[in-house]
C-alpha cells in the first residue's frame, strides 16, 4: 500500500506531484536542492549547478489560460503571456493556496535512489539525500522524479570541426543571461529554437551583427494569432484535433503547410524547414522575422567548419571576424541521482516510458517520471494530469497491462512520433490526444457527447473553443467546482489585460472570406468522407 512518496524537484511538476499525492490522502516528502521553489522559472544572476537556467528577459510562449494549474486560473488582470517573474509569483501563489510549503525539504540534493533488497514484494525505495554536509536515508513507497529536462546542456562540439582552433570565445545558451557583454560584438547563434532566437533577437539589439545558424530551419510563429487572440487558444482546441484524425494525412499536410505559411512565406527569409510536414514543435517568437527584415539577424545554413576568427558554413559562405559563438543547442536528460539508470533507459540507452511516465519492467509501478514530455500544450496541466493518472496507478486504481503490452504501445507511439515528427526519440506529442488518454484511464475526460444533452453550452466550447487546463477537472477524481465557470469565462479573462481604454467595436459585417471558410470546411468534410 502507498502511503510515503518522495517528490524530486520543486518546480511546476514536482509541485503539482506534492498537491496531488495530498488529495488522494498519501504522505509526499519533496526534496529541493535550492532554498526556493519555481525550478526553471526561478531566474538567478548566475547558473547554478543541478538547476535549469533562463536568462533575464524569458517571456512564456503558452498563454495564461491554457497554462495555469487546471484547479488554480491566474488572476484576470494578469498578460496573456508573461514575464518569468510573473510566473513566478503565481507558482508561490498556488503553493501557498494549497499549503505545499511545509511538505518542501529546501537545499536538500537527492544522492541516490535504490531499490530496497525487498522491491518485489514491497516496491519500496530508498532515497538518500545530502543537506549541509550530512547524507541521511528514508524508505518511502514510491517516487516521482520532477527535475526537469532543461538542466544538462547538449554541446555537441564534435559535430563542430575546428572549434578548438577558434580565438573568439563560445559558450552554450544555458550560460547566457543578458546582452549587454556583447555590445558590438559580431556574434554567431548556433540553433533555430525558441531559446536561439529569443537570444539572436536580443542581441541584435547591442551586437554589431547577429548571425542565426539552423541545420533543418523551422516553422516561425508569433504569439498573437487571428484577431490578435493568443495562438495557443485559436489552434489547440478539439475540433481541430478531431478534424486531423478524420481527413487523410496528404490533406493534413497540406493544411499544415498552407496555415504555417499563411502569413509570411518562411522560404523567402531563409526559414522553410527541410522537413516541411513535420509537426516538429515551431518557434515562437514575435520579433524575429522585422530583425531579419531589418538586417540585425542573418540566418545562415549549419556550420561546416570554425577557423580562427571566421566561421564556413555549408553552402560555402565564410564569415570573417566573428567574435563570440552561442550554443543554443538543446539539452540532454540525465538522472545521476538513479543507482541503476537503465531503470529508466531500459533500451539502447533511451529513455523507455509507458504514457511517457512509468518505467515498463518494474517489477512493482512505484516510480514515476513528470514532466518528461513536450506538445503545442504546457508543461503545467500535462504534468498535473500526468500526477493524478501517476497516483492512481500507485493506488492500484488504475490497471496497467502486461509488460509486453506496455512495451508495444512504446513502440507504436516511437513509429507515430518518427512519422508526425521525424525522430522516434523526441519528447513531443500530441497535446490533447496524449491527455484525453491519461483522463480517460481515471475517469477524468469530459464527454462531449453527454454534455451536449445536460449542458449544450458547456459541450460548445469544449469542443470547438480553446482545450484549456479546466478540462480536465470538469470530472472525476480531482474534480473542481470551478471548471465550468472558468471555461465559460476563459475568452473574458483572456480579453480583461488588453481592453485597457474603452474603444468602439468594428461594424459586424459578415465577411466574405468567412463564408468563403465555411463552404472550404464543407467541402474537406466531404472528401474526407469519400475517401474513408
Amino acid at each position: 500500500m502507498v502511503r510515503r512518496v518522495a517528490v524530486v524537484g520543486a518546480g511546476v511538476s514536482g509541485l503539482a506531484a506534492t498537491k496531488c499525492c495530498l488529495e488522494e490522502g498519501l504522505e509526499p516528502t519533496c526534496f529541493e536542492r535550492s532554498e526556493d521553489i519555481g525550478g526553471l522559472w526561478r531566474y538567478t544572476e548566475h547558473v547554478e549547478e543541478g538547476r535549469a537556467s533562463i536568462y533575464r528577459t524569458v517571456f512564456t510562449n503558452s498563454c495564461k489560460e491554457m497554462m495555469c494549474y487546471p484547479d488554480f486560473p491566474f488572476p484576470e488582470d494578469h498578460p496573456n503571456y508573461m514575464h518569468n517573474a510573473r510566473l513566478q509569483q503565481y507558482i508561490r501563489d498556488y503553493a501557498q493556496h494549497f499549503d505545499l510549503l511545509r511538505h518542501i525539504r529546501f537545499k536538500t540534493v537527492v544522492t541516490n535512489i535504490r531499490k530496497r533488497p525487498d522491491f518485489c514484494a514491497t516496491g519500496q525505495w530508498e532515497v538518500v539525500t545530502r543537506r549541509d554536509g550530512k547524507e541521511e536515508m528514508a524508505v518511502f513507497d514510491a517516487v516521482m522524479i520532477c527535475s526537469g529536462h532543461h538542466i544538462y546542456p547538449n554541446l555537441p562540439l564534435d559535430h563542430f570541426p575546428g572549434i578548438e582552433k577558434f580565438k573568439g570565445c563560445y559558450l552554450h545558451s544555458r550560460e547566457y543571461k543578458e546582452p549587454e557583454k556583447f555590445r558590438g560584438k559580431k556574434v554567431l547563434v548556433v540553433g533555430l529554437g525558441n531559446s536561439g532566437c529569443d537570444i539572436a533577437v536580443e542581441l541584435s539589439t547591442v551586437a554589431s551583427q547577429v548571425y542565426l545558424s539552423s541545420r533543418s530551419g523551422s516553422w516561425v510563429l508569433s504569439r498573437i494569432c487571428d484577431h490578435g487572440y493568443p495562438w495557443d487558444m485559436v489552434i489547440i482546441t478539439r475540433f481541430r484535433t478531431w478534424l486531423d484524425s478524420i481527413l487523410p494525412k496528404a490533406v493534413n499536410d497540406w493544411l499544415y503547410v498552407r496555415g504555417m505559411n499563411q502569413l509570411v512565406k518562411h522560404e523567402n527569409f531563409g526559414l522553410m524547414p527541410v522537413n516541411r510536414t513535420s509537426r516538429k514543435e515551431p518557434v515562437l517568437n514575435d520579433d524575429l522575422l522585422s530583425r531579419i527584415t531589418c538586417g540585425m539577424v542573418l540566418i545562415k545554413p549549419d556550420v561546416k567548419e570554425f577557423r580562427e576568427t571566421s566561421v564556413v558554413f555549408q553552402d560555402g559562405t565564410v564569415q570573417d571576424d566573428v567574435d563570440v559563438v552561442v550554443f543554443a543547442t538543446g539539452y540532454t536528460y540525465s538522472y545521476p541521482f538513479m543507482e541503476d539508470d537503465s531503470i529508466i533507459k531500459s533500451r539502447n540507452n533511451e529513455v523507455t516510458l509507458y504514457k511517457s511516465i512509468l518505467p515498463p519492467q518494474l517489477e512493482k509501478p512505484t516510480m514515476a517520471v513528470i514532466g518528461l514530455v513536450q506538445s503545442y500544450g504546457s508543461t503545467i496541466p500535462t504534468a498535473d494530469l500526468q500526477c493524478r493518472w501517476t497516483i492512481k496507478v500507485f493506488q492500484g486504481l488504475c490497471t496497467l497491462p502486461p509488460v509486453s503490452k506496455m512495451m508495444d504501445d512504446i513502440d507504436e507511439k516511437k513509429k507515430n512520433k518518427l512519422q508526425w515528427y521525424g525522430s522516434s526519440t523526441t519528447l513531443q506529442t500530441d497535446y490533447i490526444t496524449y491527455m484525453d488518454e491519461l483522463a480517460s484511464a481515471i475517469g477524468a475526460k469530459p464527454s462531449v457527447l453527454k454534455l451536449l444533452v445536460t449542458d449544450p453550452r458547456l459541450a460548445l466550447e469544449v469542443f470547438f473553443g480553446p482545450c484549456t487546463p479546466y478540462q480536465f477537472r470538469l470530472t472525476g477524481p480531482g474534480r473542481w467546482s470551478g471548471a465550468r465557470r472558468a471555461i465559460l469565462t476563459q475568452w473574458d479573462r483572456m480579453l480583461r489585460p488588453t481592453r485597457t481604454r474603452i474603444a468602439p467595436d468594428a461594424p459586424s459585417i459578415f465577411p466574405i472570406s468567412a463564408m468563403l471558410g465555411v463552404l472550404f470546411l464543407l467541402l474537406l468534410l466531404l472528401l474526407a468522407v469519400l475517401y474513408w
